[in-house]
Parts: C-alpha cells; sequence; structure tokens
C-alpha cells in the first residue's frame, strides 16, 4: 500500500462497466478520498466506441511512462473508484498541464460526491 497524488499512473485491476471482467491496465489518479478511496480513469490501448476518450502519449509523462508502441486512449466518461490496497503498482506521474486536460474533459456530475483527502499538517522544512 502506498501514498498517491493526482496525476499518478498506477497499474490497478479494473472493469470498464458492470458486464467485463477486471482487467489489469493502466488508471490514472484524479481525486483521492480521506477514506482511502482512489478515483481513476481507465486508460486502454484502443479507443471505446461508444465514449469519449483523449490519447495518451509518453509526452504527458513528468516520470516514468508506460510501454507505449502506439497511443493510448484515457476514458474521460468512465470513473473507476479503487482501494489503495487494489493498486499493483505505479508507472509514473503526468505532467500538470497533460493532468489539468484531462480532468478539464470528465464530466463533472461524475466528480460529485468526492470527499476530498485533507492533507495532513507536517512539519515544515527549514
Amino acid at each position: 500500500m502506498g501514498q498517491y497524488v493526482k496525476g499518478d499512473v498506477l497499474l490497478a485491476s479494473v472493469a470498464l462497466d458492470d458486464r467485463a471482467l477486471p482487467k489489469t491496465r493502466p488508471v490514472i489518479v484524479i481525486a483521492l478520498e480521506a477514506s482511502g478511496k482512489i478515483h481513476v480513469l481507465p486508460v486502454s490501448s484502443r479507443p471505446p466506441s461508444d465514449a469519449p476518450c483523449l490519447p495518451l502519449s509518453i509526452n504527458d509523462f513528468a516520470s516514468g511512462g508506460l510501454d507505449l508502441f502506439e497511443e493510448s486512449y484515457i476514458m474521460t466518461s468512465r470513473v473507476v473508484v479503487i482501494r489503495s490496497s487494489g493498486v499493483i503498482g505505479k508507472k509514473g506521474r503526468l505532467l500538470g498541464e497533460s493532468l489539468a486536460a484531462i480532468t478539464g474533459r470528465v464530466p463533472q456530475g461524475l466528480l460529485a460526491g468526492i470527499q476530498p483527502a485533507q492533507k495532513k499538517p507536517g512539519r515544515s522544512s527549514r
């Protein structure tokens, strides 16, 4: 179990809808809840035919990346909730401007009701 932040690209087992079986795939963290739930957008190697998506390339990463031979696609209309214990690994972190462009495309209704995690007070660094 690790500490994750918005913009992290993780590997997790997620189902894209109620009819699909879970599959290990990259996901992008878009929100964290105080309860430990992580709201993510799944990434697919093929664009969905029934939902909006955005292309994802290696140029969108601030660090790390995916084994991309071609574009991958972020499913901006499919917010999935996972627990940190369900994360298999971390692949990298997106650039701030890439994350802003992605979250700007997520329908606001999908983000309603998320109780954001509060930052814990810590020692100031001197």
